[in-house]
This record gives structure tokens, C-alpha cells and sequence, in this order.
């Protein structure tokens, strides 16, 4: 195989991965420490990551590097999916496998469901419009901390999970709306502790309804 192919393959897997988790250029720059630039390239197939740095990719997104280098055209395995409970809404005490109201169900791809625990979730009111709007659903990673920049699902006060864009500081955190008519909402570390707030899981993706 040539080695314009082999740049073409990768280029095709990282978007694809990339679309498959929801990430942003940026996003994959920060987490593999390389430049806006040389990421782009690889995107693009102009050039061919090292090594080291497919390991990188490879790990970040629970995956073999094989997954990464090999044709995905050309493997003859379909990949099973995995049918996950979408739900209605979760309210606090009550452990995500216990929630009785389902609503939908929705499959996910074999290669998500090997990173973790998922649920579904169905979006209420318009606090993240015009991104997400009522009635879509979210795919949810069950995972009790995220990164500064994630949407998360968040207990506040005991009350239903919400789903917001998570910004950490020093002293606490902020919960922001993606509609500016909602206020972010700031907490300390200590309202953290007393209120509390807890962070459930982390959305990889939405599936818009219509």
C-alpha cells in the first residue's frame, strides 16, 4: 500500500472517531498536545502521524491503533450496536439501572459502548437551545467528573438531572446554558460539597428528533 493510502485511511478514521465522540479539533489538539496545524494535517491526509502519537489516539478513544491504521471499508465484520435505555428523566437517589421511567431506547456503536457505561436522556426546556431542543435525546457516558468545556449531565440540590455545559475554576464551577436567556450558575466548592452538586455523566452525542 502506498504511502498516500495509508495518510488517506488515517485521515478517514480520525473523522470518523471524531464525529463518533463528538470531538472538535481543538478538543483533540489539547488532549494529544500537538499543534492546531500538524492535527489538521492528519485530518487531511497530508500527513502521517508518528507512532507514539496514534498510541495517543488510540487510547484517547478506547480503540486498537489497528482501528485507526486498518481500512474500515474493507473489514467484512459488521459491527454489532448496543441497545441502551433512553430515559425520561433522573431524579437524585435513584441509581441510573433502577430508573423506571424509560421512554425509548436508541443503539449505540460497539466501539462506544467498549468506553463505558451509557444511558439516554431526553432533553426538557430550552436552556440549550438552539443546539439541543426539547424532545432530542442525548447519549450520556455515566462518569463522575468531566473536563472544563464538556455538556454534562448535573444533580443540583437533589433536584432531576440537568444538562448544561460544564466550566471549571479554582474555587468552584459554572453550569452554563447554550441559550443566553439562562444566567450561568456558579458554584463554590463548598456549595459543591453542601448542596451537593454532582456531575452524573458527560454527553458524546445528540440525536436530534423531529
Amino acid at each position: 500500500m502506498s504511502s498516500l493510502g495509508n495518510k488517506e485511511i488515517m485521515a478517514k478514521n480520525i473523522q470518523y472517531y471524531m464525529e463518533l465522540y463528538g470531538k472538535t479539533r481543538q478538543e483533540m489538539c489539547d488532549s494529544l498536545g500537538v499543534k492546531y496545524t500538524t492535527f489538521t494535517d492528519w485530518v487531511k491526509g497530508n500527513s502521517y502521524p508518528r507512532i507514539d502519537k496514534i498510541e495517543l489516539m488510540a487510547n484517547y478513544f478506547g480503540i486498537s491503533k489497528a482501528d485507526l491504521v486498518e481500512d474500515r471499508s474493507k473489514k467484512s465484520t459488521p459491527r454489532k450496536g448496543l441497545v441502551i435505555n433512553v430515559l425520561g428523566r433522573v431524579a437524585a437517589g435513584i441509581p441510573i439501572e433502577a430508573i423506571e421511567d424509560i421512554i425509548d431506547t436508541e443503539e449505540i456503536s460497539e466501539e462506544m459502548a467498549k468506553t463505558g457505561e451509557f444511558f439516554g436522556l431526553q432533553i426538557h426546556g430550552d436552556s440549550m437551545e438552539p443546539r439541543m431542543c426539547e424532545g432530542d435525546v442525548v447519549i450520556v457516558r455515566k462518569q463522575e467528573d468531566a473536563e472544563s468545556g464538556d455538556i454534562v449531565i448535573a444533580m443540583v440540590n437533589g433536584d432531576d438531572a440537568t444538562c448544561k455545559r460544564l466550566r471549571k475554576y479554582r474555587d468552584g464551577i459554572e453550569l452554563i446554558s447554550n441559550n443566553p436567556s439562562y444566567e450561568p450558575m456558579f458554584f463554590s466548592n463548598q456549595e459543591i460539597q453542601e448542596k451537593p452538586v454532582r456531575i452524573i455523566g458527560k454527553v458524546v452525542e445528540l440525536r436530534g428528533k423531529f
